[in-house]
């Protein structure tokens, strides 16, 4: 393998919901001390890397959802503000785990 080729991680062919909830045992374990500070390390290593991943799944969405809402002709969707009102509370509705703090 190239130094520059990365390794592909199992939690990133995962879908979101499998991938999360790894990140939250993840935390969990951090969590119990139990683990000594190496292994404790490796796992919040491990949990930036599967956070960010998740992150980049979110966003990719948000970009979707952006790109339907717009429409085919790049104008506003005449029921915008109910699609938009609808998202928002679906948004509402989600875990607070699941939100970036924006």
């Amino acid at each position: 393998m190239k130094p520059e080729e990365k390794k592909k991680e199992v939690w990133e062919a995962q879908d979101f919901a499998t991938t999360l909830k790894q990140l939250e045992e993840t935390v969990k374990s951090l969590e119990s001390g139990e683990l000594s500070l190496e292994e404790s390390l490796r796992k919040f290593e491990d949990g930036v890397r599967i956070a960010r991943h998740l992150e980049k799944i979110l966003d990719a969405a948000e970009r979707k959802v952006q790109e339907i809402l717009k429409g085919p002709d790049q104008h506003a969707a005449p029921d915008e503000g109910d699609a938009c009102n609808a998202c928002e509370r679906s948004f509402e509705s989600l875990p607070q785990s699941y939100r970036r703090n924006s």
